[in-house]
């Protein structure tokens, strides 16, 4: 790549990016005079070029480290370059961030900003007691961390963990979009942070490249650009998918699009992203290919510079877009002030919906993006290993297969089906989504076996980088994955998790916050997942029970189910009363009612997967000694009889000293 280019690549990226900002305010009329509530000019474009400078430097944090992880040789200086770009992204995100920080609460405190005790006081008490100087104080923090780790890691396994660290950071920016605490935050916050990340990828990826191209030749940059080509893919349909979503809540109609400042900056998006989705065909179709080329470092230069301009642009109208008024007002239920507003409202940020019938698990839906595309690209990738399998002429179970999409459409109908709509209503709801979650998904999804699918179709990478086979291997043989997938730890995790739940405030934390609700979904789907991989599963892990053992398990897990349910279903008072018992609903059953109904589907719906586990353990114990005597009977006829033969003279021999012995004896 020519020196000039290098040099020009990153002033690109941030002209465009401040040229489709200020194009942005004009449009938005974001950095309009406010009257009596105007914190001034440099709070008004301050704020956004900080949430701007916030939106690139984590691109290049956690673009760099995700290259890092999956892409790059840990011990070439390729990672070095890969973790200098993400050690200073860091540090530029941790000040954009707290300058961001300070223009935000100037802006909405209406204070000036000066040195003095009492700025200094309010700006304390907004970050300890207020939800938006929270998060911010979050970001700061991670982003620091980060910065941090990144400066000392280079073993691969610490740089995973500063990119789980660096993801972490697009929640708190997540959590302060335009819905936050208003109808649909939930679904709002889950595509805006499936847009952060995406975004994250796909540009900060684009910019380790601008860097690595220096360090490596042409024919290394080739295979570097291929696996990132990989990535985009994907962040092109997240980002597309959650830029759908997030529009359609807060613009409303094409009218809208068309008719107002917010609306023609979604345009001008849409537009960006359409040719972004053009640069990633040029990539795979063309440029990839001519790379090694003698003209290929020309090729590489001016198609990733242009790219670089377009999606500075983009993350410009992002910035814009945050602080541009929506078409659709936004508004939390608490902050109106209407005598009409609801209890379920003030709870839950939603009205209260119609009373379920049974149309309603058919025909009700509450869209999770999030979770619906885990559920479609682990589809895609699990398919493509099965064509890529049967491609090179080896044969998958077709039983496997079915398993495998089968449980994914239960977890789809699970989190955005009826039961993601009206589990913050009804107990009874909500215990029906987590025994879907805990125990009937799991299982199903255990049956397709997909480590063992990935091991087979993925190849072993040679250039000393890891990709997913190598991280299955590490996550499959560490000491860790040791301890959580021994039986005796997942059995009483899977169990214990259950009454810890429900008689802790862990309980009210999962179903009145959005972040509650997540971990809530992920705890019981990877504890239940492990629980029945280690008593059926396919998968390889370190050690399973015997399968008498495995059986007494399953017994006692029963047990415990029951005991739980009719603890439930047999208890005087509300679990969360100040939440069900304060809902307000006029339709169906009292909330001490529901709960008992609650506690009969946990200890009902909770028995039968347990029942399919001990009926498939008993068949697996069956298939099992019929392996093993099948294996002996082979042995014996390979063996011509040899070791019944020799069995058989040993008795003979032992007969006959016992004869002798006799014999003796009597005389």
């Amino acid at each position: 790549m020519p020196r000039t280019l290098r040099v020009i690549a990153p002033a690109i990226l941030l002209a465009a990016t401040l040229a489709a900002l200020m194009l942005g305010l004009a449009l938005g009329g974001a950095a309009a005079d406010r009257g009596n509530w105007d914190p001034g000019a440099v709070v008004r474009y301050g704020l956004p070029v900080a949430r701007a400078l916030v939106n690139v430097s984590m691109a290049g944090m956690i673009g760099s480290l995700a290259l890092a992880v999956w892409a790059l040789a840990a011990d070439k200086p390729e990672t070095r370059v890969a973790m200098d770009l993400a050690s200073g992204s860091a540090a530029v995100l941790t000040v954009a961030a707290t300058a961001a920080m300070i223009f935000t609460y100037v802006d909405v405190s209406n204070q000036a900003f000066s040195a003095g005790a009492d700025f200094g006081a309010g700006l304390a008490m907004f970050l300890t007691e207020f939800e938006l100087g929270q998060l911010w104080l979050m970001e700061i923090l991670l982003a620091a961390l980060v910065t941090v780790i990144c400066f000392a890691a280079r073993d691969r396994r610490i740089i995973l963990l500063a990119l789980v660290l660096s993801l972490a950071t697009t929640w708190p920016i997540a959590s302060q979009g335009h819905a936050a605490g208003a109808s649909g935050h939930s679904q709002a916050v889950n595509s805006l942070l499936v847009h952060l990340v995406g975004a994250a990828v796909w540009l900060g990826g684009l910019m380790t490249l601008v860097f690595l191209a220096k360090k490596v030749d042409r024919a290394r940059l080739a295979v570097l650009v291929s696996r990132y080509s990989s990535f985009a893919l994907f962040a092109f349909i997240g980002v597309s998918a959650s830029g759908v979503v997030s529009a359609g809540l807060r613009v409303g109609g094409v009218e809208a699009l068309f008719g107002t400042g917010y609306g023609q900056i979604v345009v001008l998006k849409a537009v960006a992203l359409i040719a972004l989705g053009l640069f990633g065909v040029a990539w795979r179709q063309r440029a990839i290919a001519r790379i090694p080329g003698p003209r290929g470092g020309r090729v590489f230069a001016w198609l990733v510079v242009a790219e670089l301009a377009v999606m500075g642009g983009a993350s410009g109208l992002a910035a814009a877009l945050g602080r541009s008024a929506t078409p659709v007002a936004i508004e939390s239920a608490r902050d109106t002030g209407s005598p009409s507003v609801t209890p379920a409202e003030w709870l839950t940020g939603d009205p209260l919906p119609p009373e379920p019938t049974l149309d309603s698990y058919f025909t009700y839906w509450k869209f999770d993006l999030a979770w619906a595309l885990v559920c479609v690209f682990a589809a895609m990738l699990y398919l493509a290993g099965v064509w890529r399998l049967r491609k090179r002429g080896d044969r998958w179970p077709l039983g496997r297969t079915v398993a495998w999409l089968g449980g994914l459409a239960m977890l789809f109908y699970t989190t955005n089906g009826v039961l993601n709509g009206y589990e913050q209503y009804l107990f009874s709801t909500h215990m029906l989504a987590h025994m879907m979650l805990a125990m009937v998904v799991p299982l199903v999804l255990v049956l397709g076996a997909p480590v063992t699918l990935a091991l087979r179709a993925v190849e072993k990478r040679r250039d000393g980088s890891w990709g997913t086979r190598e991280w299955i291997m590490w996550m499959v043989q560490t000491p860790y994955s040791k301890i959580i997938t021994h039986p005796a730890v997942a059995a009483l995790v899977f169990v214990g998790s259950l009454w810890v739940f429900y008689f802790t405030p862990m309980a009210r934390w999962a179903v009145s916050e959005h972040l509650g609700h997540q971990f809530m979904i992920v705890h019981f789907l990877i504890s239940g997942y492990l629980f029945c991989l280690s008593m059926v599963g396919i998968d390889p892990v370190p050690y399973r029970f015997p399968y008498p053992l495995r059986l007494v398990t399953l017994f006692a897990t029963m047990a415990s189910h029951a005991f739980f349910g009719v603890t439930v279903m047999t208890g005087d008072s509300l679990l969360l009363a100040d939440w069900y018992g304060a809902m307000g609903r006029t339709w169906g059953a009292t909330p001490l009612e529901d709960q008992h109904l609650g506690g009969g589907i946990a200890w009902g719906i909770g028995e039968l997967p347990t029942l399919l586990l001990a009926l498939t353990v008993a068949i697996q114990w069956a298939r099992s000694d019929e392996k093993e005597q099948k294996r002996k009977d082979r042995f014996a006829d390979r063996s011509g009889e040899a070791e019944l033969a020799a069995y058989n003279e040993m008795l003979a021999k032992q007969a006959e000293r016992d004869v002798k012995q006799a014999a003796g004896t009597s005389r």
